[in-house]
């Protein structure tokens, strides 16, 4: 969702909706039909179908809707879009990609995957032409609304899983399950969509060995470690995005490169959301698929607390062990050797009592309103700034700044509560998880002013989703602002300590590595953190 970053007064950030987001959609969808409209008046697609308005984008190219005059119906098409600069070899590869996705797409016909009507080549470009859904994919819906209700879930899951079992039979798989690629329909149907990297089991691959296929936190680790993976390999794909959905966030999160490690060393963190749910998906996501469930035991456990029943007894993990399974017994060999050397350390940092243990941390209670001008004394501005800055106090909030360097520390309330120093507890985690939420489907656009920092004149950034900060206060997470090509421009963090929700937004001209930026972010949040214990 775009979204603006401007001041609530002179030189303070602030995070607000862009008004007349209605308005707004209307004006971009008149400007985006306009030209197309002169388009559709004149040669139609193939002498038969009129390209009336874009859709959507997507990483093969743009969907339009359609008529097609001879059936008197709309349908979309997906029309290939080729980059410049491409050469022989390579454009031959994307239009095969193309047509692939047509051939099994066709091959497969079932209520909860996408139909496709026709095929064809025009201007040396493929055209794909399908039905056309109305409503949303899954990723906006978890956007917008935030996590679903876990018997939602697993309702979804049963369908997607039975749409997935009718490809295996017919020998394809999707390799590309994820919210984005799931349609949850006007009518009520839930749709599989984008089989553009699916391939018949035991095809290889068209596109170059070595090149990842799929989106990273959705791709089984047996995939990411080199395998052509098989069924169970969308079965983890597809828990994945269950995860998504009832938990708001996926599995694993960070860059795509610590997303790709934590799929392949780590087990997710236990869902906290899905009730029931939660352990049948802990298991459809194992890393070794021989530990996954068959699909006939997972379809069934999906049914089951759909409506209303328990997981019932374990599920099935017939499935034999593979090269998958072999390789993570390396990994898991090397995990124990680094475990066990430094198993005293931790043996000692457990063990409750021991001389020289420090008594475990209380969360700070706020039942007063604080200075927060006095969270962070002069001597820290100046190493977080690099130069020393008065404070300028605002409401809830202060702020310091100098020419290309500005920290504003601000506590934060929800909708019910006038005040933040009136939260209570259970009130702040809520407020908590629903920030989670906002920056959970990122990135999103939006704009950046800040006047005394350097930033005067309106910027264009994109938030990143949020990654999670362990050890700062309670909880907390951090947020990238950032260009559109990647260059750091300032780097927000959120944090609860007790009942209080605090956010320290930092900018520094001079930082242009968004890491470098995030570092010095949560550095500055954990003194922040530190002098608003001793406030309380």
């Amino acid at each position: 969702m775009t979204r603006e970053v401007m001041p609530g007064r002179r030189g303070r950030p602030r995070l607000a909706r862009r008004t007349g987001p209605a308005i707004r959609r209307a004006i971009d969808h008149a400007f985006a039909i306009l030209p197309v409209m002169a388009e559709s008046l004149g040669e139609p697609l193939a002498s038969r179908y009129h390209l009336l308005t874009p859709l959507g984008s997507g990483g093969m190219g743009r969907v339009w809707l359609a008529r097609d005059p001879v059936l008197d119906r709309e349908v979309a098409v997906k029309e290939l879009r080729l980059p410049d600069g491409l050469g022989d070899r390579e454009r031959a590869e994307l239009v095969a990609r193309v047509m692939r996705e047509a051939e099994v797409t066709a091959r497969v016909r079932h209520p909860g995957i996408v139909a496709l009507h026709d095929v064809l080549v025009q201007d040396d470009r493929p055209w794909i032409v399908m039905e056309l859904l109305r409503g949303r994919d899954l990723a906006a819906q978890v956007a917008s609304y935030g996590p679903l209700p876990y018997r939602q879930v697993a309702d979804l899951g049963a369908r997607l899983l039975e749409a997935l079992s009718a490809a295996h039979a017919q020998g394809v798989q999707h390799r590309d399950v994820k919210p984005g690629n799931v349609f949850l329909s006007a009518d009520g149907r839930v749709v599989l969509t984008d089989f553009g990297i699916a391939r018949p089991a035991g095809q290889a691959s068209i596109t170059e060995a070595g090149l990842l296929v799929g989106s990273p936190g959705f791709i089984a680790p047996e995939r990411l470690a080199g395998d052509r993976g098989g069924p169970a390999a969308d079965l983890w794909s597809l828990a994945a995005t269950l995860y998504t959905a009832v938990e708001g966030v996926p599995p694993h999160q960070g860059t795509q490169a610590e997303v790709i490690a934590a799929t392949l060393t780590r087990d997710p963190r236990p869902p906290m959301l899905a009730g029931p749910l939660g352990p049948v998906l802990t298991r459809m996501l194992a890393r070794d698929p021989a530990h996954r469930p068959d699909t006939g035991a997972a379809l069934a456990t999906l049914r089951r607390i759909a409506g209303g029943g328990t997981p019932g007894p374990e599920v099935r993990t017939d499935a034999p062990a593979g090269p998958a399974r072999r390789r993570r017994w390396w990994i898991a060999a090397v995990a124990l050797a680094v475990a066990a050397a430094a198993a005293p350390l931790t043996a000692y940092a457990l063990r409750d009592g021991e001389p020289g243990t420090p008594p475990p941390r209380v969360s700070p209670v706020f039942t007063r309103a604080v200075d927060l001008c006095r969270a962070l004394p002069g001597a820290e501005v100046r190493r977080i700034l690099g130069a020393p800055a008065d404070p300028r106090p605002e409401k809830a909030g202060c702020q310091w700044t100098v020419t290309g360097a500005g920290v504003e520390l601000g506590a934060e309330t929800d909708s019910d509560t006038p005040e933040p120093w009136a939260l209570d507890l259970a009130s702040a985690r809520t407020l908590m998880q629903g920030l989670r939420r906002q920056y959970a489907s990122g990135p999103r656009d939006g704009d950046l002013i800040w006047y005394e920092v350097g930033l005067d004149r309106k910027t264009q950034v994109v938030e990143s989703a949020a990654r999670d900060v362990p050890g700062l206060a309670d909880e907390a997470f951090a947020v990238d602002v950032t260009t559109p090509e990647g260059t750091a421009k300032a780097a927000w963090v959120y944090f609860r300590l007790g009942d209080l929700v605090g956010v320290l937004r930092y900018a520094h001209l001079d930082v242009t590595s968004p890491a470098r930026l995030r570092d010095a972010a949560v550095a500055a949040a954990r003194s922040a953190a530190g002098g608003l214990s001793g406030l309380a």
